[in-house]
Formats: structure tokens, C-alpha cells, sequence
């Protein structure tokens, strides 16, 4: 069995999106929207738009109370966007979540999701570490950042990349034992790293935990290479 391949394959369907348009075309909008550009491009806006800006906060406090509270109800919505392909709209929630709050590390979890989405690993380091400058402790923004190692490695990159996934993932396994997606991605690091029992430990762990993003052809791979 080529293990190599399957791993691979399960890595591809870990980062794919059904992408409604290409990266050009988002670019290309991105030049005259300054909303499909993170933090709104920081440029000074007119006063229009300001007005616009307070009455979409003042639209916001009347539901949910707070502007972190608001915040966090639009980065949900973004990844929701994001998870249906519509990558424009996701961005603009994004946006509006650093707009109520740009100490919400999370709207950098979810401009970096939206570059690695296009699989422009740079931009989405960019976009995770401004997040982790304001929470080092995130382990969802930690988990993403190591998987942009991941998939860096998975393209042909240098081993230094999959040593650094590694290092990441378990950084952020240290503040939370019981992120499945941590616990997952772990295991294929260390399939790769032709580890054996670390693989089975981390996937033995996330399978206790529910085993949800664990695909029958990675459980293949790893049972046929591994062992129980």
C-alpha cells in the first residue's frame, strides 16, 4: 500500500473548500473592496462609511450586548460562510468581527483561514501570528498554524517543516488535550515521521474522545502500517 499517497490524499481533503471562485478573482476584488482585505486594508475611511460603521456597531450592541459577544456571533458566521465556499462573504464577516472588536484574536483565525483556504501559506502566517501576538493560548489559531506546516511539508517542503507542525501541534496539545483535530493532525505528523507509536497513541486518543475527523483511509493506513 502506498501509505504516502493516502496520507496525503486525507491531508488534501483536511484543507479542501468548494472554493466558488479563484484566488485571482478574490484579489482582483480585493484591490477596490477594502472589505475582502483584513482589517479593512487600514485605510482612513470616508465619513460615510464611518456612518455606516456606527450604525452597523449600534445594529449589533441591540442583540447581542456587548461588542466581544457580536464579535465572536460574526466570526462564527464567517467560518459558516467559509465552510459553504462563499470565501467573500466569510471575509467580510471577519472584518466586521475586528471591526467590534480588534482584540478578537479569532478574526485573525479567520482571515488566516480564508488565505489558507487558497493555500497561501505566507499570508495565513501572517494572519495566525498577529492572532497568537494577542492570545498565545489559542489553540484553534496554534492548531491551524502548525496544519499550514503540515500541508507546507505535504507539498514537497523540507522536513524542518514537518518538525515544526510537530512542535506546534504539541503546544497547543499542551493547553487543550481534548481538541480532536489537534489529536488527529498530531498522529498523521508522526505517521509521517514514521513514528509508530506516537501515531497510534494520538490517534488512540482522539478516537476515545469521538474520533470525528479521523478518515476511514487514514485508520486503514495507519492499522495496516502500525498495528493496533
Amino acid at each position: 500500500m502506498n501509505y504516502l499517497a493516502i496520507v496525503l490524499l486525507t491531508l488534501c481533503s483536511l484543507s479542501s473548500l468548494a472554493q466558488q471562485m479563484s484566488y485571482e478573482d478574490f484579489k482582483n476584488d480585493a484591490k477596490t473592496q477594502i472589505n475582502l482585505q483584513p482589517e479593512y486594508g487600514n485605510v482612513q475611511k470616508s465619513q460615510v462609511e464611518k456612518d455606516e460603521d456606527a450604525a452597523f456597531i449600534k445594529t449589533v450592541l441591540a442583540s447581542d450586548t456587548t461588542m466581544h459577544r457580536g464579535s465572536e456571533h460574526l466570526v462564527s458566521l464567517g467560518f459558516t460562510h467559509l465552510y459553504q465556499g462563499d470565501i467573500e462573504t466569510a471575509m467580510r464577516r471577519f472584518n466586521q468581527a475586528w471591526l467590534l472588536d480588534p482584540k478578537n484574536e479569532n478574526a485573525y483565525w479567520g482571515y488566516g483561514a480564508i488565505y489558507g483556504t487558497f493555500n497561501d501559506y505566507d499570508a495565513a502566517l501572517v494572519q495566525y501570528n498577529k492572532g497568537l501576538a494577542i492570545n498565545p493560548n489559542s489553540t484553534k489559531i496554534l492548531t491551524d498554524k502548525a496544519t499550514i506546516y503540515m500541508m507546507r511539508f505535504q507539498k514537497g517542503g523540507s522536513i524542518d517543516n514537518l518538525k515544526s507542525a510537530i512542535d506546534i501541534f504539541k503546544a497547543s496539545y499542551l493547553i487543550d488535550k481534548t481538541n480532536q483535530n489537534t489529536l488527529f493532525k498530531l498522529s498523521i505528523c508522526y505517521f509521517l515521521n514514521n513514528d509508530c507509536k506516537a501515531a497510534l497513541n494520538y490517534y488512540n486518543d482522539c478516537e476515545k474522545l469521538g474520533g470525528t475527523p479521523v478518515s476511514p483511509d487514514y485508520t486503514k493506513a495507519l492499522l495496516e502500517k502500525c498495528g493496533k
